[in-house]
């Protein structure tokens, strides 16, 4: 609930503390600065003048939960929370997890039920997906932000955070790490969905993605681990479908097409599932 990780939020238009009011039904800053929380749970903390086009649609948001919740990603949930469970402090009871680009919340709320004590921040510009992710687990509270802004979360919160096929930016996820804090980063090997990207005319994954991942984060966090997890789907047609729908090939891909050919692939469709789950440790410095 949001509840749980209010302490943890800041303005975006102050960078003030936010608390919830005596309705419980808003956020309020010190300068008096407010925040509804929508009747599905979450609340917006983006700045008047941001640009929300990018987020997840409808549609999108609805094949991602269709096909979690079928399990076909089970394997990278079970890898993020053994890693989450390795990393996290020692002797820390309680703490903060913060989802960024959370999508429905589906990883954090795998993570969550590995972390007993910790409460959930889930990150993501989609409303859409957040009206899922405040539902998601009952230590999880869901916001609206950007990515490529600066998050509405108080300096060095976190103790962990996550990032699973999503944008992040070095800069602000140094700042909200405590020192000493973790980032598990989840993303595609050039493997992933390899049988789908010619079939399908697929966004295919660049050989270089993890050397420009590292390099990118070097001036604020450093590479401490990472191993890859690779498992086999076996997909029906509408999977099949749901796997190009969620993710960024539906912005570049027509779904009649995809549709006419997944028709000539007999099923179940075997595909490859190809991710690398890497630990970064935030530096002390920045640099």
């Amino acid at each position: 609930m949001l509840r749980d990780i209010e302490r943890y939020l800041t303005c975006p238009h102050c960078a003030l503390g936010l608390a919830l009011d005596a309705t419980g039904r808003a956020l309020r800053c010190p300068e008096g600065h407010t925040f509804d929380l929508a009747k599905q749970g979450y609340v917006s903390l983006l700045p008047g003048d941001a640009h929300t086009g990018t987020g997840d649609t409808p549609e999108m948001v609805a094949a991602r939960a269709d096909f979690l919740t079928a399990g076909h990603y089970r394997p990278i949930a079970a890898a993020l929370a053994e890693a989450a469970g390795s990393v996290w402090p020692a002797g820390t009871a309680d703490g903060l997890v913060v989802d960024l680009g959370a999508g429905t919340g589906h990883y954090l709320a795998h993570v969550l039920d590995a972390l007993p004590g910790a409460v959930g921040a889930a990150l993501d510009i989609s409303k859409f997906a957040l009206r899922r992710a405040a539902k998601a687990h009952p230590r999880a509270g869901a916001v609206v932000c950007d990515a490529w802004r600066p998050l509405p979360l108080a300096d060095g919160c976190a103790d962990l955070l996550l990032n699973v096929f999503a944008p992040r930016g070095g800069a602000e996820i140094h700042r909200v790490l405590r020192p000493g804090g973790s980032l598990l980063l989840v993303s595609p090997t050039a493997r992933h969905l390899r049988e789908l990207v010619g079939v399908l005319g697929l966004l295919s994954v660049d050989e270089e993605k993890d050397r420009r991942i590292d390099e990118k984060l070097s001036p604020w966090l450093t590479p401490v681990a990472a191993r890859e997890v690779e498992f086999e789907l076996r997909l029906s047609h509408r999977d099949a479908a749901a796997v190009v729908g969620m993710g960024p090939s539906a912005w570049h891909t027509d779904p009649a097409r995809i549709a006419a050919a997944l028709g000539s692939l007999s099923e179940p469709v075997a595909v490859t599932g190809s991710v690398r789950v890497a630990v970064y440790r935030r530096l002390a410095d920045g640099g």
